[in-house]
């Protein structure tokens, strides 16, 4: 394990400082076997931070084409990821596209959705 000591478990972070440290990542390496939605990766893009993330579950719906996708039960998978993203071009690109991505993910647009639905419901 050459880079064991490099490994920081911060624990639970405040809104503000979890904010800090992702958008001081050259990346986020968000690789869950089982998510219901994939907040970290749009926490990432409102950052702009690049994401390599699952290819299952609801993670690439939410990343889209904005992030690397990976097989979360392959090592392999993931570290060609990590060794890409080190990629200036590449990280570049998908900042680029996160920040499209991210546009998508708003409290005014999840209200807006909520009240098509209710109004549908309601006709």
């Amino acid at each position: 394990m050459t880079h064991k000591d490099d490994v920081i478990f911060a624990g639970r972070l405040s809104a503000e400082d979890l904010q800090f440290v992702t958008a001081s990542a050259l990346a986020s390496v968000y690789v869950s076997y089982f998510e219901g939605f994939g907040i970290p990766i749009v926490e990432a893009f409102k950052c702009d931070t690049p994401v390599i993330t699952s290819n299952v579950t609801s993670m690439p719906e939410v990343a889209n084409n904005a992030a690397l996708l990976v097989d979360p039960f392959n090592e392999e998978s993931i570290a060609d990821a990590m060794e890409k993203i080190l990629d200036k071009e590449v990280r570049k690109g998908l900042i680029e596209k996160g920040r499209i991505r991210r546009q998508d993910f708003s409290w005014d647009k999840a209200a807006e959705i909520w009240w098509k639905v209710c109004s549908n419901v309601v006709t």
